[in-house]
């Protein structure tokens, strides 16, 4: 559909999401004579495949962000707004933020997914996720404050939950995290520490599923599980979470239940749709799937409304080989930049052949030298594998001099074997050290 404007105004696209999926769309539709309007609650782009490193010490969070101002500062046809839209009026063509209406002529949503807890959303204090750059900062508070709690600790039981990590779900996120956090215990902090052995560190990697990385060719996920067990991660698969509750993880593995002691529970297992697709379903009536995606037509529009798409992590597409698209970056990428072509298309008349996804292959990183590489036609494992995988990720980083200073801390961290980012921040750590320094100092009456 193509709205006609009075004199001749150029057509206002709203994009809702900085991910991804809305960045490229918005770069699709720099040159065009359109009007874009971008609106995210963050004023910046998050390289999400890199928060990991963040959650471990490599990183820095501004390392991966890419403020949105500066990236479309030379785009003139592009305004970005920071805020949160409340719901969407489908009739009247408006964006609802708050106080605040944005018309549009057309609309596309790209605001990606959340942490899936598949119903138990109360282990999600004690289990956080890794999707925000607070969930990153929460998970380097809580992974480097567990080391600095079993260097306090005398009580060997809670010394030794103190260094038991639990990581669950297999996926990129698991591993990645699970290799990362092993190289810091057996090798970066090694000689940090005076009262704990830190290679004495338990590392837990639960997957429900016959094999870790399940989305690449059995393969590359048992070459992935060899690199990790080399590291020191314990795999458990066919292992499904039945409870986590206080410092304790139950978990079912060949119909016998186990429980171990953790502070420190990391979750990666699953994903949901984020709060707006059920604004969508609501306003407009489209479906959406068990895990809160809007499923949409083979040109990514809904049903109903083709003047609003819904791209990356959000969207249910299964209009290929009758699988639905995994909700990676790649995918997410296309889809905008194939949106932003449709929208230039249909203001000249004419139309695109459905959204067909590329498929580039997938990647994960086990460790220094390490990762698995899955290209279709090539598979790479070893020194290989972990070369194409830095460099990947540098091309995809969004600024120059994004990419220069995270080539600069690779390199750092390659020859040094440090990690210069381990702070543990927030109110929390400090409210935490203050009672691990009371829990140590023996009794002595009244302070003066």
């Amino acid at each position: 559909m193509v709205v006609s404007l009075e004199n001749n105004a150029p057509h206002r696209v709203v994009i809702v999401g900085g991910g991804f999926g809305g960045l490229y769309a918005a770069k699709a539709l720099n040159a065009a004579n359109v009007n874009v309007t971008l609106i995210d609650k963050r004023n910046f782009h998050l390289f999400q495949p890199l928060l990991y490193q963040v959650a471990t010490g490599t990183l820095s969070p501004s390392d991966i962000s890419a403020p949105l101002r500066s990236v479309f500062s030379k785009s003139k046809n592009t305004k970005v707004l920071l805020g949160e839209v409340n719901n969407i009026d489908p009739k009247a063509q408006q964006v609802i933020l708050g106080d605040e209406i944005v018309p549009y002529d057309t609309l596309i949503v790209a605001t990606g997914a959340n942490h899936s807890y598949f119903g138990k959303d109360h282990w999600e204090k004690v289990a956080p996720g890794l999707k925000t750059v607070e969930d990153a900062i929460e998970m380097r508070r809580r992974i480097f404050g567990a080391f600095e709690a079993a260097e306090k600790e005398t009580d060997p039981e809670k010394r030794c939950a103190w260094l038991s990590f639990v990581i669950v779900g297999g996926g990129p996120t698991g591993v990645e995290l699970a290799g990362a956090i092993a190289e810091l215990a057996y090798k970066t902090l090694k000689e940090d520490f005076r009262s704990i052995d830190t290679s004495e560190t338990k590392i837990l990697l639960l997957q429900g599923g016959p094999r870790i990385l399940p989305h690449m060719v059995p393969e590359l996920s048992a070459s992935a599980a060899v690199s990790l067990q080399k590291l020191g991660v314990e795999l458990h698969t066919h292992t499904r979470v039945t409870n986590i509750e206080g410092d304790v993880v139950t978990f079912k593995q060949d119909n016998e239940f186990t429980e171990i002691a953790s502070k420190t529970i990391l979750w990666a297992a699953g994903v949901q749709g984020s709060p707006m697709g059920k604004v969508l379903a609501e306003s407009t009536g489209v479906e959406c799937d068990y895990s809160g995606r809007v499923i949409v037509e083979p040109d990514l529009s809904i049903e109903g409304y083709d003047n609003i798409f819904v791209i990356g992590d959000l969207a249910n597409f299964s209009h290929q080989d009758s699988k639905v698209l995994p909700g990676v970056a790649p995918v997410a990428k296309q889809q905008g930049e194939y949106v932003g072509k449709l929208i230039q298309r249909r203001l000249k008349g004419k139309t695109l052949p459905q959204f067909h996804y590329n498929d580039v292959g997938s990647l994960a990183m086990i460790g220094q030298n390490l990762a698995v590489v899955d290209l279709s036609l090539i598979k790479l494992t070893g020194f290989i594998a972990w070369a194409f995988w830095l460099l990947v990720h540098i091309y995809f980083l969004i600024e120059f001099d994004t990419k220069l200073l995270v080539v600069f801390q690779w390199a750092w961290n390659y020859i040094t074997r440090n990690r210069r980012s381990r702070l543990i921040t927030g109110r929390e750590a400090f409210v935490e050290a203050k009672t691990a320094n009371n829990r140590v100092q023996e009794p002595s009456g009244t302070a003066l």
